[in-house]
């Protein structure tokens, strides 16, 4: 998710300051890495720049005057295409894939590599799942999809685990060929 496109979204809802963004998107999708302010400024600038919002006049605030912004008819263009785009795989192996096999090119125990994220991966299913009751629906759905992401990494372990002592035959073949393919 990227953070241009979540202030678009929360500027959707009408014009609103930087402060208020901060405040809105933390408590929807700050759960675990709050926004800096620097980051929302600097990204509101460059909305602005690109044409995607409009500083549309000044609020005053507690402290200093306030900047409103508004997003324009091209930022809500922008929003719904990239709202309807899904994102792309990356075809590109996961770093535990790498990890594993780099572990194996350099002789060391690609075992213990897929125990400790096997460890790591349901210590952190754990917590989310005793997270999920004290939280909102917002929480809930977001557990829900790193717990699901979890169990299909956990699989995958699994399979490695069990397809363990062919793939190192394999990567000591690939290492001595130069070709993993041949």
């Amino acid at each position: 998710m990227t953070v241009p496109m979540a202030l678009l979204a929360l500027l959707d809802e009408g014009p609103t300051h930087g402060f208020d963004l901060k405040r809105r998107y933390d408590a929807l999708l700050g759960h675990e890495r709050e926004l800096k302010y620097g980051q929302v400024y600097s990204t509101l600038q460059r909305l602005e720049r690109d044409g995607l919002a409009d500083g549309v006049g000044i609020e005053a605030g507690g402290g200093a005057d306030r900047k409103v912004y508004a997003i324009t008819t091209h930022g809500v263009t922008e929003l719904d295409h990239w709202l309807a785009t899904p994102e792309p795989a990356s075809g590109r192996p996961a770093e535990l894939f790498t990890r594993v096999v780099l572990a194996l090119v350099s002789g060391r125990p690609a075992d213990q590599v897929l125990d400790a994220h096997r460890r790591a991966y349901l210590d952190r299913m754990r917590a989310l799942t005793a997270r999920r009751h004290a939280g909102d629906v917002v929480d809930r759905l977001a557990g829900d999809y790193e717990i699901a992401h979890l169990e299909a990494d956990l699989r995958w372990i699994e399979l490695a685990s069990v397809r363990l002592k062919d793939i190192a035959a394999q990567v000591r073949a690939a290492g001595a060929k130069g070709d993993p393919h041949e």
